[in-house]
């Protein structure tokens, strides 16, 4: 962007008024969940931004006029100059990643994986305009989008985030969706109302994370760095967007939270990025020497505003303290300020009045626009991928008799995946999608307008057999390091679906199965056992598009014709990854792989050889159904001296007894019985040490499913171990006393209470413990970590 003349002045008289106080404030960002009006007002903060599960009050169905009511508190304080400070209108972030994802009514449009598939860049700006009007209506300024990671390893959880393993269509579409955020550049549209401020992110090397963990290391060359992980960020800088995110993963062992050479020489000199770098969420606080309250070397490194959700007082008072011992040099503080000023200042922020008073704050009815509807139903439309069509089973005929099975079927939060509503997109409802059409309604609105029958038994179970099956099936929806997987098998310890399917085959019904992914996976037995078979990703809100793709219209018709093409390599075994174009390997189906009607869909059986052992596969559990994982032991303790099981049969102690009883199956859960005086513990002990620092820096919990049957001991605790002297403790007793006695529940404890109580995350030992006293008794049936517990315990109490 050629810079203005007059801004630029404007920028540098506000800068030469500015206290050092409030110089620091605009280079802190807040989580609303943490920080309110009365804290920007005070601490001059520059931003506020909403994670994934934080709203306005706390309430899960804030409307849009709750959400512009907020806005005004944060924007008022920030105007206020009663204390002798300078005006300086907050910036107020959001991920709206696909869609305004956060607000319950808003479109939804399919996870970025999808759009890759339709290699439309065009609908790509369509959709992106059509977000930031949505974003407008509820009176925020800035999205943390688009992302333009190229996903290396599909293991990674934040696959479906990544338009392509290809870094053609990063360079394809990050040009049309940052004009569709913020306008196009050096135009009267350019952050007019209407538009956004848009983020272009991860940078550098997200998508190319080691073995696919996330946070992890992008262990390429520079070239590969570049050409690969880069592609995106040319066009986006060349289209004007004005905010870049630092990744929290590293290059080659540097953090790139920490990586001068890139966020400063490479990205804002050599490439001339004149807005503002964001960090990620508490991302600073994993550069080597710092924490999440104090880091100097990100923010000399070229971060010019820490994302400190729930940690920015802290790090607002270290931070001052740094530049006034001059560890930070007033130049690098005057840099960040004059770029977040230049930022507000294009984006019109200062002439603008309050969020309530701005074109199109507080419409609810912008949200689900019908108009923006129609972009998303065509955009799932065009993303759907054609892998098999034996004998052409499809198009399906709309007046023949239609049974929809599979637990995607009418299930729209598991169609939409992770970042819906919630950061990890779980614990939804039917009730929190308003104005959204799962699949299974899609197809029976359609069947019933042509005179057919549709069918909706998500066991597949039927009166009068029908003419077809549609089994919709897939992965549960998940978010970063959450969704990181060992393999990629599709539901490694699972045959549900399979069985499912073939069941119906068995019964002489042919099967179309549609598949809900966030990445390929091998599923060459589903496939295989299948007549036709569809990835449909994440579609999103709109399932009526896949109705208009798998049937004809009511006159015969082919209304809307398959034309995705895989922007993924599809493995041939659950053992081929990393897999990618252009690196060699044997891909079942190929990048750019798509059928169409017409074309011959018959497929030869494929290899249902996985290419390893499929029940070594580790999940987010640690026992579940009766048993312990691999290589997992049951650790009983008195006094300090331990008794170590992996089975319930083993598990013999005289201070605490174990013994099997069922919860939702016939001994699927184990019963603990404190029976000997003074404390005693049971334990879960891992095969080796594991590290759940990622896990402990976002809000996962772990989890206990159980059944308290006896009133709790006030001196209870949860703990975890990381070996010899190092653990946390947490007292759970007086929260546990206030639950119901036997009934079944799940809790949650913030991984963060252990942290928080001296644990060593980085390499746990012991995943679970609870301590415990004489007479005390209760079942477990699952234990392992996640995100949604029927009740969360606080690390200090309730």
């Amino acid at each position: 962007m050629k810079q203005d003349p007059e801004l630029e002045r404007r920028v540098r008289e506000l800068l030469s008024r500015m206290s050092v106080e409030e110089k620091v404030g605009q280079v802190v960002q807040g989580d609303i969940a943490s920080v309110t009006p009365e804290d920007v007002r005070k601490y001059r903060l520059g931003s506020v931004l909403a994670g994934g599960n934080s709203d306005p009050g706390n309430d899960f169905h804030a409307t849009a006029a709750q959400w512009v009511a907020l806005a005004d508190a944060f924007y008022q304080a920030s105007m206020d100059t009663s204390g002798g400070d300078n005006a300086i209108p907050v910036l107020f972030g959001i991920d709206a990643v696909h869609g305004h994802n956060n607000l319950v009514g808003a479109t939804l449009f399919p996870h970025n994986i999808g759009l890759g598939a339709t290699r439309d860049p065009e609908l790509l700006r369509e959709i992106a305009a059509a977000t930031a009007v949505e974003i407008r209506a509820t009176g925020l300024d800035w999205t943390f989008a688009p992302t333009l990671a190229v996903p290396r390893d599909d293991r990674w959880g934040r696959t479906y985030e990544g338009y392509s393993e290809h870094p053609e269509i990063a360079a394809l579409y990050a040009g049309p969706l940052v004009e569709g955020l913020q306008g196009k550049v050096n135009s009267k549209s350019f952050l007019a109302p209407g538009h956004v401020i848009a983020t272009a992110k991860h940078f550098l090397g997200d998508g190319g994370t080691y073995e696919g963990r996330d946070q992890g290391d992008a262990r390429v060359s520079e070239e590969e760095l570049r050409d690969v992980q880069g592609a995106g960020y040319p066009p986006a800088l060349q289209a004007g967007v004005q905010a870049v995110m630092a990744s929290f993963s590293s290059w080659n062992g540097v953090k790139m939270h920490g990586n001068e050479s890139l966020l400063t020489e490479v990205l804002k000199k050599r490439m001339g990025f004149d807005g503002f770098v964001v960090g990620d969420w508490n991302a600073q606080g994993q550069v080597p020497g710092c924490s999440n309250t104090d880091c100097a070397a990100a923010f000399n490194a070229g971060v010019d505003m820490m994302m400190t959700p729930d940690t920015w007082k802290g790090y607002y008072e270290s931070t001052l303290k740094h530049v006034k011992s001059g560890e930070i040099s007033m130049a690098r503080l005057d840099d960040a300020v004059t770029r977040i000023l230049r930022v507000k200042m294009r984006a019109g922020l200062f002439e603008a009045p309050r969020p309530s008073q701005r074109p199109l704050a507080g419409n609810d009815n912008l949200l689900g626009d019908p108009k923006h509807r129609a972009i998303a139903r065509r955009a799932v439309r065009e993303s759907l991928v054609l892998l098999k069509n034996q004998g052409g089973i499809l198009p399906l005929d709309p007046k023949a008799s239609v049974l929809v099975a599979g637990d995607g079927a009418d299930d729209i939060g598991k169609q939409s995946g992770g970042w819906t509503l919630t950061w990890q997109g779980t614990g939804l409802k039917p009730s929190d999608f308003p104005k959204a059409q799962s699949i299974w309604s899609g197809i029976a609105e359609q069947v019933a307008a042509a005179g057919g029958k549709a069918t909706l038994s998500v066991e597949g179970k039927y009166a009068t057999k029908p003419d077809v099956a549609v089994v919709v099936f897939g992965e549960e929806p998940y978010a970063e390091f959450q969704g990181d997987i060992k393999t990629v098998a599709y539901k490694p310890t699972s045959t549900a679906d399979l069985d499912l399917i073939k069941r119906l085959k068995q019964e002489g019904i042919p099967v179309v199965a549609v598949f809900l992914s966030g990445r390929p996976l091998w599923v060459n037995r589903e496939i295989n056992v299948s007549d036709a078979f569809v990835a449909a990703w994440l579609p999103g809100s709109e399932g009526g598009g896949v109705a208009d793709v798998l049937l004809r219209d009511g006159q015969g018709k082919v209304a809307h014709d398959f034309s995705g093409k895989l922007s993924y390599s599809w493995p041939r075994s659950a053992a081929q990854t990393p897999l990618n174009a252009g690196q060699g390997g044997d891909p079942q189906f190929a990048y750019g792989y798509g059928l169409k009607y017409g074309e011959d869909g018959n497929l030869a059986p494929l290899s249902e050889d996985p290419g390893l052992d499929l029940s070594a596969v580790q999940s987010a559990r640690f026992f579940e159904r009766g048993a312990l994982a691999k290589g997992w032991r049951l650790r009983v303790a008195h006094a300090g001296v331990p008794a170590y099981s992996t089975v319930v049969a083993e598990a013999k102690d005289a201070n605490v007894t174990v013994t099997a009883v069922d919860h939702k199956a016939q001994e699927d859960a184990w019963r603990y019985a404190w029976v000997a005086d003074g404390p005693s513990s049971v334990a879960l002990v891992a095969p080796d040490a594991l590290d759940l620092s990622r896990e402990t820096n976002g809000d996962v919990l772990l989890l206990l499913t159980m059944r308290i049957e006896t009133p709790t001991p006030r001196e209870t605790a949860l703990f975890v171990e990381c070996g010899d002297d190092c653990a946390g403790r947490v007292p759970v007793g007086a929260q546990l006393a206030a639950l119901p006695v036997n009934q079944w529940t799940s809790i949650g404890m913030p991984l963060k209470c252990f942290a928080a109580a001296g644990a060593n995350m980085g390499k746990l030992t012991v995943a679970a413990g609870i301590e415990s006293s004489a007479g005390y008794r209760l079942a477990i049936s699952e234990v392992g970590y996640g995100t949604v517990a029927d009740h969360v315990l606080g690390c200090d109490g309730p």
